[in-house]
């Protein structure tokens, strides 16, 4: 069992990193799901990969969510005085791989982890439907929408000059 959880590491790592957009928060949010993962044990005849990604984007919904309250929290005017705030970005010297990065973090997460999944990952529609639990026409639709999204946000001038 922890020989396959070995070859999935990489996977996951790259998923993780298309949720959180940085390589701390990826190996976080990597570690938690493998700590999900050996605490409840795994389903029987389920596959160790698609359960990963599962595990995994559901922590990472699950973090999301608390990280909007606790957000939301230090918004409070009562609260202000006493919040800081440290946003770290990280970015790849070629200027391209930044833009695209930076629109990635601006889809709708369902958009964000599918394309990751079928575009990062290789993975098939079916796949992808399984993992994330909706209908492969769901998932063909929104990675349509994530993708032009993409383009709209990486080269809008390529689509004025189409026009």
């Amino acid at each position: 069992m922890n020989e396959s959880f070995e070859n999935i590491i990489p996977m996951l790592r790259r998923f993780a990193y298309s949720l959180t957009g940085s390589n701390a928060d990826a190996d976080d949010l990597v570690q938690a799901t493998f700590e999900k993962i050996l605490s409840k044990g795994l389903p029987d005849d389920v596959e160790i990969l698609k359960w990963a990604f599962k595990v995994c984007r559901n922590v990472w919904i699950d973090e999301y969510r608390s990280l909007k309250v606790r957000q939301n929290a230090t918004q409070a005017p009562e609260l202000q005085e006493q919040a800081v705030v440290e946003q770290q970005k990280q970015y790849e010297s070629q200027e391209l791989l930044t833009t695209v990065h930076s629109a990635m973090n601006t889809l709708p997460h369902e958009q964000r982890s599918i394309l990751s999944l079928v575009a990062l990952q290789g993975m098939a529609y079916k796949d992808v439907a399984a993992i994330l639990e909706i209908p492969i026409g769901t998932v063909m639709s929104r990675l349509s929408r994530a993708r032009n999204s993409l383009l709209n946000l990486v080269r809008p001038q390529e689509l004025e000059k189409n026009t």
